[in-house]
């Protein structure tokens, strides 16, 4: 217990919050603790009665099933390297793109009447880590090869193929792709200013450390080989 005590505190803040609530929540409602209808997002209670803490508990709220432990393996995977690696020494940074990406994926779950937003999140940050590493080389089923870049949207071809349904997966990159268009190409690319400025009181409580690489730049890509092979089924992420 003391090995996985110390490897959970290992892990950078915000991913370990993340992957403990996330566990948490789910078997709370799994056990009955909580019921699980009140962990959900559902529009009606969320707008008219107020039951404003929908909208972080569909963040973590999952059935515990075969794909529940998938999604901890990409949350854990993509957002350990984001975190640890591309936003070194910038939390306050980290912080404020997860806070970017729940707000985009709340307002289109509750347009789309989605119940979890947890497929749809993990999804935006796979979106902007294969952004920011698109010369790493993915290995895919059957021996299959090509670059990061090209993940998200195989992942959401496999599943309209199968499944017929894409929508989370859609809302995932669409919420990735605005962050990193806002953060990074518009201010590189287009001249334009930084859109998405840390907040200061996120600055405040989460300072940048020693390793801070300046704001608004893109960080090194990493091009090394990962290797993955995924089966993505109905707003489900699928491993290896």
């Amino acid at each position: 217990m003391s090995d996985v005590g110390d490897w959970f505190q290992s892990l950078p803040i915000f991913t370990r919050y993340w992957l403990a609530l996330t566990v948490a929540f789910s078997l709370i409602g799994r056990f009955r603790i909580i019921n699980a209808i009140n962990l959900i997002l559902l529009y009606e209670p969320f707008l008219y009665n107020f039951e404003i803490w929908r909208a972080v508990t569909s963040v973590f709220y999952y059935e515990t099933n075969f794909h529940f432990l998938m999604n901890l393996y990409f949350l854990y995977n993509y957002s350990i390297r984001l975190e640890r690696i591309d936003f070194e020494g910038r939390p306050a940074d980290y912080l404020y793109l997860l806070i970017f990406n729940w707000v985009c994926c709340l307002v289109a779950g509750l347009m789309l009447n989605f119940y979890s937003l947890m497929n749809a999140m993990i999804l935006s940050i796979i979106y902007i880590w294969c952004q920011l590493n698109k010369d790493a080389i993915v290995h895919f089923w059957f021996g299959l090869q090509f670059k990061a870049m090209y993940l998200p949207w195989i992942l959401f071809g496999i599943n309209f193929i199968i499944n017929h349904d894409g929508l989370e997966e859609l809302v995932g990159i669409f919420g990735g792709h605005l962050y990193f268009f806002l953060k990074f190409k518009y201010p590189q690319d287009f001249g334009g200013s930084n859109l998405l400025s840390t907040p200061s009181i996120l600055e405040y409580y989460f300072p940048p450390r020693s390793s801070f690489r300046g704001f608004g730049s893109a960080p090194p890509q990493f091009t090394g080989n990962i290797h993955r092979a995924h089966n993505w089924g109905r707003g489900q992420v699928l491993g290896d």
